[in-house]
């Protein structure tokens, strides 16, 4: 089914979203990585069937959604997100993020786990983990750093950086150049703020985590693992030949993965089950 357009005017932004229209099942949200859009899971809606609806969007700053408002956090988007939801009559869902997107749904998980069915998180870090010294000192100069670092330069090494596949660099080249630097610059530093040390805290719902065996962002590669065994309800899984946008990189694992968990997790199976 042909996913509809709609807009819903929020803080100053006209936020773009996609969804499947009159769908009485189970929802998966996708939320895409910082300076991306919604087509970055193209590859994921061509693999899902009619039993789930699908909601995706540009975040504010992002794609169809611009200008992006008089403010930009990871909590500005949690309620953008939630009035979307509220809107349109959506009480629970499977979130899919990647990075940023994956951030923004660890915080609706934090803050609002009623809203949450299960989580599918791609090349994120873990919000709540406890940060080395010299993660720490990293992001403190991270101001800095972008204030000095030449915008086209900035765009061509981080679209590079994040995928292994030239047609995803180019995609990712195409969205970073679009976003602009003020916002594209705003939008990380509000990335990394998002971040709060939660030691005890671990996320009540099962969740599903990936991480690209090239992926070479931040501390993501290192800390994946880490998070994985501290999580009573993470399936964890390295996706080969795929970088920081797995989900790009290597769909057709990526989606083999998707599509177990969700075959293992979804309330249509677990009602098959109980009867």
């Amino acid at each position: 089914m042909p996913l509809e357009l709609r807009t819903i005017e929020k803080d100053g932004c006209t936020i773009h979203y996609w969804m499947t229209p009159e769908h009485r099942g189970p929802w998966l949200v996708f939320m895409h990585g910082a300076g991306a859009d919604h087509r970055m899971f193209n590859e994921q809606l061509q693999a899902l069937d009619d039993r789930y609806g699908m909601l995706l969007w540009d975040a504010r700053g992002h794609g169809q959604s611009r200008p992006i408002g008089a403010d930009f956090s990871i909590p500005l988007l949690v309620e953008d997100m939630l009035a979307i939801l509220n809107r349109e009559g959506i009480e629970r869902a499977t979130f899919i993020g990647q990075s940023m997107g994956g951030n923004t749904a660890q915080e609706i998980a934090f803050y609002h786990p009623d809203r949450v069915e299960n989580l599918i998180l791609i090349d994120c870090t873990c919000n709540t983990m406890k940060l080395s010294f010299m993660e720490k000192l990293l992001i403190s100069m991270t101001p800095f750093l972008l204030s000095i670092y030449p915008w086209n330069m900035m765009i061509k090494q981080s679209a590079r950086a994040s995928s292994v596949k030239r047609d995803v660099h180019e995609y990712l080249h195409e969205c970073f150049h679009l976003v602009g630097a003020t916002d594209f610059k705003k939008i990380f530093l509000a990335t990394t703020a998002s971040l709060h040390e939660e030691e005890d805290y671990r996320i009540q719902r099962p969740f599903l985590l990936v991480c690209g065996v090239h992926d070479k962002t931040g501390n993501i590669k290192k800390k994946a693992p880490l998070w994985a065994e501290r999580e009573p309800a993470c399936e964890f899984h390295w996706i080969d030949h795929a970088g920081h946008c797995a989900n790009q990189d290597h769909p057709e694992e990526f989606n083999r993965l998707m599509l177990a968990f969700l075959d293992q997790h979804s309330p249509i199976n677990a009602k098959a089950n109980i009867e």
